[in-house]
């Protein structure tokens, strides 16, 4: 039996949309090839694509990356979060806070004597820590979805508020100085350097276990956004959030969740940043990381007028971002200049976006 006319153009539909996806991609991945080897010429001694300097553009661009999975979501919601780098500080604090607690007790000579928790549970505590930096990631984010949502607030302002209501309360648990929590757990290995470790087993997992984590948790975030009734949501809410409620979408829950969700993946990327530097509860961490997360949702294809974005965009653009950092680090670029010209990409994809929607308009 022949195909019937409206089959034929829904197929013909569907392999336009999936031309131009892999098309998008396929220019992103050029990009970041282009970004790569630019610095790699330029940089003296071949230092910039040594085992080592890859190893730690990997590690840092998995912070980057696991917050932008959230931020993705978000962006495609028509929404955006500027207290993500709060949220970050925030989760690593009480990761910090959690592993260094003690407390004093008696001696039998009237003295008083420090015990760690951490020495009385030395299995179990960094397991609740770990708990309880996902689960404040990610009640903050839910804290952001219902003001937004309940208060009809715009996003915008609602997340610049909490943005610094997160950083004021990662300063007040960390009483305004860092944590140096008594004993290293495995926490504070996540992202330890594996392909130029020492240590044999350690070598074995050939990149850090935090960059498992992120690779497994964007396959979780892009399932969920291609194939799930919660995902295509966001997607529609994004389109046109009037038609999509007309339609039946349950907006405002669907907003809630996605900001939970970010919040969670901000919860997550805490965790990584706590390794990453060191396994301190530094409260003044992740300052302008929203600036470094919604510049690699947008870059990787994100529209901030919602609508457009996915996954795997997002960790390219993350990693073109950390590329970017690194190597004017290296060529001993200010960090003005390194900051500037990030905000000048931001600027020119946020206008090649514009003027990719006005052709498809």
């Amino acid at each position: 039996m022949s195909e019937t006319p409206k089959k034929r153009a829904t197929s013909l539909r569907q392999s336009e949309r999936w031309n131009a996806s892999f098309l998008s991609t396929l220019g992103r991945f050029t990009a970041l090839i282009v970004v790569f080897l630019f610095f790699a010429i330029l940089v003296e001694g071949g230092k910039f694509y040594s085992p080592r300097n890859l190893e730690n553009i990997l590690r840092q661009s998995a912070v980057y990356a696991t917050a932008s999975l959230g931020m993705t979501m978000v962006i495609i919601a028509a929404g955006i979060d500027l207290s993500i780098g709060s949220i970050i500080a925030l989760s690593l604090v009480t990761v910090a806070w959690i592993l260094d607690y003690h407390y004093l007790v008696p001696t039998a000579d009237g003295g008083m004597e420090t015990v760690y928790l951490i020495r009385v549970y030395p299995v179990v505590l960094p397991w609740i820590a770990l708990l309880a930096g996902i689960g404040v990631g990610t009640l903050a984010g839910f804290v952001n979805g219902v003001t937004i949502v309940r208060l009809r607030l715009v996003p915008f302002i609602v997340t610049l508020g909490t943005m610094g209501i997160f950083r004021g309360l990662a300063k007040g648990l960390a009483e305004e100085k860092d944590i140096y929590p008594h004993e290293d757990t495995w926490l504070t290995q996540l992202m330890d350097p594996t392909l130029t470790s020492q240590d044999v087993h350690w070598r074995m997992w050939i990149l850090p276990p935090g960059v498992w984590i992120l690779i497994a948790t964007a396959i979780f975030a892009a399932v969920l956004l291609r194939y799930t009734r919660l995902g295509r949501y966001m997607y529609a809410i994004g389109s046109n959030e009037e038609t999509a409620r007309l339609c039946g979408v349950p907006v405002g829950r669907v907003k809630v969740v996605t900001y939970t969700l970010a919040g969670f993946f901000g919860g997550l990327a805490g965790l990584m940043q706590f390794s990453f530097i060191g396994g301190i509860g530094q409260p003044t961490s992740a300052v302008a990381y929203e600036l470094f997360v919604i510049a690699a949702v947008v870059i990787g294809g994100g529209s901030l007028m919602g609508g457009q974005g996915s996954i795997l965009g997002s960790v390219i653009g993350a990693l073109i971002i950390t590329i970017l950092y690194m190597g004017g680090q290296q060529m001993g670029w200010p960090k003005w200049v390194q900051e500037a010209v990030i905000g000048v990409i931001i600027i020119a994809a946020v206008v090649i976006d514009r003027l990719r929607q006005q052709k498809t308009g």
